[in-house]
């Protein structure tokens, strides 16, 4: 079992930056590709970004590719997402979630099924 909790939303002006935390207990996520997704209101659930295991291969939406970046350190059982150039149609809540299959490709994490998900934090940019 993993449970993940996120951290690190808020209100930012465009242009602003943020950056998320996820961090994991139960299960260390050294097992785990790593991802992060998003849902503004009314929208479907989108993929964000998700890291390997090691975090040495990563892997972006077109949609953020240059202004976000997903990181990890597996000492403290954390994942991050830095966020820089923030629009106001980056607003939503931002999940992190370890999939069904702990050894997939960060390229194939956006259509994947997730075993576990936090709870979400919002992120909130004004124009």
């Amino acid at each position: 079992q993993v449970q993940l909790v996120e951290s690190g939303g808020g209100l930012v002006q465009a242009g602003g930056s943020l950056r998320l935390s996820c961090a994991a207990s139960g299960r260390t996520v050294i097992m785990y590709t790593m991802g992060w997704f998003r849902q503004a209101l009314g929208k479907e659930r989108e993929f964000v970004a998700a890291i390997s295991r090691s975090g040495d291969s990563t892997f972006h939406a077109e949609s953020v590719k240059g202004r976000f970046t997903i990181s990890r350190d597996n000492a403290k059982n954390t994942v991050y997402l830095q966020m820089n150039s923030l629009k106001p149609e980056d607003t939503a809540v931002y999940y992190c979630a370890a999939p069904v299959s702990p050894y997939r490709t960060p390229q194939s994490m956006g259509g994947a099924p997730m075993a576990y998900w936090g709870q979400g934090t919002q992120v909130t940019v004004s124009s």
